[in-house]
């Protein structure tokens, strides 16, 4: 053995000298076989990898990817008799990427997958379906994997009823896999074919192309599929990883266990289901399949929304604005769940105005509360008779005599559609009844009309769900929204009360024969076929509606126009003949913003500038409810010169989810971060037209914010955001809200000595989101209230995180009631900072709940919102001896209370992709979150051994989250999500360790720390 490894370090200089890369794989398959000699000659398996380790220090110093060859060899070694090894190596080495495609002249997929099963510690496979003859043709080695019992896990789908139960089967009963199946049809999202090889080395490879699990794809296909490697490409194996377990632990993907009688059964009845045209079940009876009634991620932050709401602001009537599919239904009904387990009586009152509405929702009740008999319903013939639990409609109730039913005879009343409300029977209804809840449920909070049903609840909702988030999680169909300039130059046209005056718009456009004949020619280069779509088109006036379905029927396109004054049965017949293909476009004005029920409208046509980001998604979403046959929906958005007065960035932000800033990378970009599926393209002048446009209202100068302060009059923060339209970081941006109002000549409390650099950190304040925070910090903020001494230990901590987060560097002072006393010399400062945390309360959709288990003295609460320094003057770390200005780091350790605080940011850059570090602190699932250790932390070391051994020691772990390190106003807070508890980790320097969360994160929080769509 000696003599072998003096052998390979005559070897190495030469190695190291060669700059040709095929002499050089040449060098280095003859090291190869001086290892493999080597490795034969030693059957220990300790003394194989101290030889191996030798041998890398002497390579490692000439060569370290020629280390890294040599490291897989040990990997590759396996015992087939005792103390008889065989090197198993793939053709492609496991230090290289490649692109296979099953020609001729390269290893065929299922040989390398061979070779690369015999050398794995751990399989992960993921396909959309598989096959028996996939399987059979890895059969010998599958034999092995089990026999030496590698974890082998296993995700497919039951898409398209591809998949075949038989080869489910023989994976888990005959080869040990664990599966995990995606039952959903309509809208599986699945589709991808990869394989991933994880070795204790570290040595991970991987393979992602076109290949399921079946013979053709293996074997016969013109297959392209991409070998990953973790030394050529450690990025892309990295997310490999981080997204497999992603998924891994998602609900939608459910255990299966071919043993268990009621999963095979649920498999076959899928599978059989899915074979047939629109999924139907054999027979055409459709299965009612049981009713997941575990709440998804934007369900979830409906529900807290709800929580806070009660809890946090004390309102207990309450709106939610969702999309139609959203699945409200299911959250009003996991929201009486829980109400239920406090009220007294939980007497429940359903209204909507449709049968079948009613039936179905309470089919939902009954399987979320798992309750087959629970509640009655009252429409037509039907009436109850225990008037506990009522579906009802509102004809039925009216009927009956709303005055009959005592006022506060039901304790939750849910309306559902609830723009319907201002109908006469509604009004009686909901003026009557004094619930203990209400609930209102609506996807179009503005109606056709004008009215605006949030006005009912103060001018706000609980919650509105974005179509950003809507469409993100799989709820809605993909969009291709298209911008084509249309020559068409409205800066002349009169603006009147924050619009475009319609009588010279529609001046402008009827009649437009250029402008007509570009929205025929564009509508049949982005439509496939459009005497197949099924399109409306927006207009500006009835005149502009029919003209345009003239112009249409000319070119070929059968259409109508339809407004208020059409007939009602008119109307309902050109919907009717929409569905059916008759006629391919309906013109009209605002007519079908809301309340339209024909989910197969494939196309929209927006011919009239909208300045309104709610109608302009109204508008959008009469298109995006999913129908059978239908990918996509076409949008072909008409763009002009605007008037400065007209923001583009309100729509496209609504649309895309993005802040000011980033919109304009995003239109610079072609918009790379738009949801799965969905495209958003510009043409050249439209894209010049629009980045104009929002660069303008980014350049707002502080003269025109003061004019626009000073045209308002004197109204509160709150009051001046909301009549004006602007936001927080607007005001925050320019100055403060106080230094506007002074230049605008509205009434302020007397400045400070000094008091610019203090009122500038009152901006830092706009983040808190707790009661006892708001209102510690206003009393505080008194001029008359308590002095430091006065305080209690626990508003003490507090003072001291208001302290800090004015003075990071400790400002000079001596003492914290020195600074406390200094503030209260600032009556501007005090009167905003007041009113600013007053602002900041108001906003928050979160419920806060203390850390608990012997943390309750810290005032830190999960799903609160803290800066840096308010963290760490809460934990102690900051102090009169250490300021926390110095702070940089991913972790606060805390010994006095025995807390770790990782400090986490999600996006390591403050705004670009960046494959190196997405995937290193990511979350798992809603309770489980990756994190990575200081780089230079190893297991062993005590900071390591307190990490991972935090229960037994009694120490705790704190997460705290953000999605990037600033925000729009200066530095961004992080969000608490509480304590968490070691699950698993694995390597060292940095460890990679799994946290499970005491309490699962915000919906929204999960979606942006998740590497996968949710």
């Amino acid at each position: 053995m000696e003599a072998q490894l003096e052998h390979l370090a005559d070897l190495v200089p030469h190695f190291a000298a060669v700059e040709d890369a095929d002499q050089a794989h040449v060098l280095a398959r003859h090291v190869a076989a001086v290892i493999e000699r080597a490795l034969l000659l030693q059957p220990d398996g300790a003394a194989r990898r101290v030889l191996v380790n030798d041998v890398l220090s002497s390579v490692a110093a000439h060569d370290e990817q020629l280390a890294g060859a040599i490291e897989h060899l040990v990997v590759l070694s396996r015992e087939i008799a005792p103390g008889v090894h065989r090197l198993v190596r793939p053709v492609t080495p496991l230090s290289d990427a490649a692109l296979m495609t099953n020609t001729r002249g390269e290893p065929s997929l299922s040989a390398e997958l061979r070779s690369e099963l015999a050398s794995a510690d751990g399989v992960d496979l993921l396909c959309a379906f598989i096959r028996w003859h996939g399987v059979r043709v890895l059969a010998d080695q599958l034999e092995l994997l089990r026999e030496r019992e590698v974890p082998f896990r296993v995700i497919t789908t039951t898409y398209m009823g591809a998949t075949e139960q038989r080869a489910v089967d023989e994976l888990a009963r005959r080869y040990g896999a664990h599966v995990k199946i995606n039952y959903a049809s309509a809208s599986t999202r699945l589709h991808a074919k990869a394989w991933l090889f994880r070795r204790d080395s570290s040595f991970h490879t991987a393979f992602v192309g076109s290949s399921n699990l079946s013979r053709s794809a293996l074997v016969e296909g013109l297959e392209w599929n991409v070998r990953l490697s973790a030394v050529a490409t450690p990025d892309l194996v990295r997310k490999f990883v981080s997204t497999f377990d992603s998924y891994w632990a998602e609900p939608a993907f459910v255990s299966y266990n071919p043993e268990i009688p009621a999963d095979s059964e649920r498999l076959a009845a899928a599978l059989a289901r899915n074979r047939l045209p629109g999924g139907a079940a054999p027979g055409g009876v459709t299965p009612v399949t049981g009713l997941d009634v575990a709440p998804y991620a934007h369900q979830l932050q409906i529900l807290e929304a709800l929580d806070a709401e009660r809890t946090v602001h004390d309102r207990h009537t309450n709106l939610v604005v969702a999309a139609t599919g959203t699945g409200k239904t299911v959250v009003a009904a996991l929201d009486y769940a829980r109400l239920r387990r406090t009220l007294p009586r939980s007497r429940l009152l359903f209204v909507a105005h449709r049968r079948e509405i009613l039936e179905q929702s309470r089919r939902t009740y009954r399987a979320v509360l798992a309750d087959g008999a629970f509640g009655e319903t009252y429409v037509g013939g039907e009436r109850p008779e225990r008037w506990n639990h009522v579906f009802a409609s509102i004809q039925s109730l009216a009927a009956y005599g709303v005055q009959r039913i005592p006022a506060d005879h039901f304790d939750v009343v849910v309306v559902d559609e609830f723009h319907h409300a201002e109908a006469a029977t509604y009004r009686q209804l909901l003026d009557h009844l004094r619930p203990r809840e209400l609930l209102g449920l609506t996807a179009t909070p503005e109606r056709g009309d004008g009215v605006d049903v949030r006005a009912q609840f103060g001018g706000r909702s609980a919650f509105e769900l974005r179509l950003w988030d809507a469409l993100s999680a799989d709820l809605l169909v993909p969009f291709h929204y298209f911008g084509i300039a249309d020559d068409v130059d409205l800066r002349g046209v009169e603006w009147k009360r924050g619009s475009y005056d319609v009588g010279t718009l529609d001046a402008v456009y009827t009649g437009n024969d250029a402008r007509a004949a570009k929205v025929v020619r564009e509508t049949r280069d982005k439509v496939t076929d459009v005497r197949q779509m099924r399109a409306l088109g927006f207009c500006v006036s009835v005149a502009h509606a029919v003209y345009m379905a003239e112009v249409f029927n000319r070119a070929g396109i059968p259409s109508l126009a339809v407004s208020a004054r059409t007939p009602t049965q008119e109307r309902a017949d050109a919907l009717r003949r929409l569905g059916s293909c008759e006629i391919n476009c309906l013109f009209a004005v605002d007519l079908f913003n809301e309340g339209l029920d024909l989910p197969q409208v494939d196309t929209v046509l927006l011919l009239r500038p909208t300045q309104s980001a709610t109608v302009f998604l109204q508008q959008l979403g009469r298109g995006l409810r999913r129908a059978d046959g239908k990918a996509v929906l076409t949008a072909l958005d008409f763009i002009g010169q605007h008037r400065r007065e007209f923001r583009f960035d309100v729509r496209y932000r609504a649309l895309t989810g993005s802040t000011r800033r980033g919109l304009v990378d995003d239109i610079e970009q072609g918009f790379p971060f738009l949801p799965s599926g969905s495209a958003l393209v510009l043409d050249r002048v439209a894209q010049a037209i629009v980045l104009d446009n929002v660069r303008q209202q980014l350049r707002i100068t502080g003269k025109e914010l003061i004019n626009d302060v000073r045209s308002h009059g004197d109204l509160p923060l709150a009051g001046y955001l909301r009549e004006s339209g602007r936001e927080l970081s607007e005001v925050y941006r320019r100055g403060t809200w106080s230094g506007l109002r002074r230049a605008a000549g509205l009434p302020v409390a007397p400045p400070g000595p000094d008091e610019d650099a203090l009122l500038k950190r009152v901006a830092t304040f706009a983040h808190v989101d707790d009661p006892e925070r708001a209102e510690v910090y206003a009393r505080l903020a008194d001029p008359a209230g308590p002095s430091y001494t006065e305080l209690t230990d626990r508003d003490r901590r507090l003072a001291r995180m208001l302290f800090f987060q004015l003075w990071p560097d400790r400002g000079g002072f001596g003492s914290y009631a020195a600074g406390l006393a200094d503030l209260r010399r600032h009556p501007a400062v005090c009167a905003e900072l007041r009113e600013l945390t007053a602002y900041a309360l108001d906003q928050a959709r979160h419920l806060p709940k203390p850390l608990g288990e012997g943390l309750q003295h810290l005032p830190l609460r999960s799903h609160a919102h803290y800066r840096r320094e308010e963290i760490l003057a809460a934990l102690g770390w900051a102090s009169m001896s250490r300021k926390a200005h110095g702070h940089a780091q991913g972790v606060a350790w805390a010994p006095e209370d025995g807390v770790d605080a990782l400090l986490v940011n999600l996006r390591k850059t403050e705004r670009d992709f960046s494959p190196t570090t997405m995937y290193r602190d990511f979350a798992l699932g809603p309770d489980l979150f990756h994190w990575e250790s200081q780089n230079a932390t190893a297991v062993a070391s005590p900071t390591g051994q307190r990490y991972l051994h935090h229960g037994e020691r009694g120490t705790h772990v704190a997460l705290f989250v953000r999605e990037a390190p600033t925000d729009e106003i200066g530095p961004a807070p992080f969000l608490c999500l509480g304590l968490c508890d070691y699950v698993t980790h694995e390597g060292e320097r940095p460890i990679g360790i799994t946290w499970k969360l005491r309490r699962s994160m915000p919906g929204e929080t999960f979606r942006v720390a998740s590497v996968v769509a949710s």
